[in-house]
């Protein structure tokens, strides 16, 4: 998988952002129960909001590998991490200001 890019933040001062400006991030491994339902709970409330997302695999990654292989899944909003071994959907909804 591609290195993970800088984002582009638009100024706004306090005006919550746009969920389709957002950009979650899934890490996560082949076989991993908890990464499946993390996935699931990603894809539908990215869906719901229009919100982009993409997967990254710790095991094509020795950089994620070494910074996150004990709390996968990690979901990241906008490069910064929410969440990590269970996704709620009411708390990535509420990051994403929907």
């Amino acid at each position: 998988m591609a290195a993970m890019t800088p984002l582009l933040h638009r100024s706004g001062g306090n005006r919550p952002r746009d969920p389709g400006d957002r950009l979650v991030t899934l890490i996560g491994k082949p076989g991993c129960h908890l990464c499946d339902e993390a996935r699931t709970v990603v894809a539908e409330v990215c869906a719901e909001l229009g919100a982009a997302w993409e997967e990254r695999d710790i095991t094509a990654d020795q950089k994620l590998y070494d910074e996150y292989w004990e709390q996968i899944p990690v979901v990241l909003v906008d490069g910064k991490q929410h969440d990590f071994w269970r996704v709620k959907p009411e708390r990535l909804r509420a990051a994403l200001g929907g």
